[in-house]
């Protein structure tokens, strides 16, 4: 992540486990992440993965934009979240209290598989495939889509997408919250 970034999240951190009056090792319990690692998060010291990130949103029942703060005209479309050079995440649309929906453009190299633990109850991902070639697993099964393709399906459970193509895939991805 970069530096900018990596601030955001700290910031939010903070600002949401103390509004929701946690400790710690309340914030650990409910995100089932360490509370050492929490804390390394939140000095700055560590910048979680997306995966981390993601646990971290659902255990306190908040959408992933709530941790990367506001958009930020400072932040480029290559200063989005990433994970080496084998995904990309960007913000497109923060969440949005009254359509209760956050909107991100993901970006996976060849070859590369991301699983995603179940988000809260009641969660629905919508996929739009931008290029490339990709699988989406949902309902313990792998399922193609090509470029143009879409599909939406229950994010409560395990889920997760990854590239079958020999390019970069680049998707849309917009979840909504019950």
């Amino acid at each position: 992540m970069s530096d900018l970034i990596n601030k955001t999240v700290a910031v939010q951190l903070k600002k949401h486990r103390t509004e929701k009056g946690w400790s710690l090792d309340t914030a650990s319990q409910n995100c089932g992440v360490s509370k050492a690692m929490l804390g390394q998060i939140e000095r700055g010291e560590s910048s979680p993965t997306i995966a981390k990130l993601w646990k971290i949103a659902t255990g306190f029942s908040l959408p992933l934009s709530a941790f990367l703060g506001t958009k930020n005209e400072e932040l480029s479309q290559s200063d989005g979240l990433s994970q080496g050079k084998n995904i990309s995440i960007n913000t497109i649309f923060e969440f949005d209290k009254n359509t209760a929906i956050e909107m991100f453009e993901l970006c996976f190299a060849i070859d590369h598989e991301q699983l995603s633990e179940a988000h809260q109850t009641g969660v629905i991902e919508h996929i739009v495939v931008k290029s490339g070639e990709m699988e989406y697993f949902s309902d313990a099964q792998w399922h193609r889509l090509d470029i143009g393709e879409s599909v939406k399906f229950k994010a409560d459970q395990v889920h997760g997408y990854r590239n079958v193509g020999n390019e970069l895939l680049r998707f849309f991805n917009i979840i909504h919250y019950p």
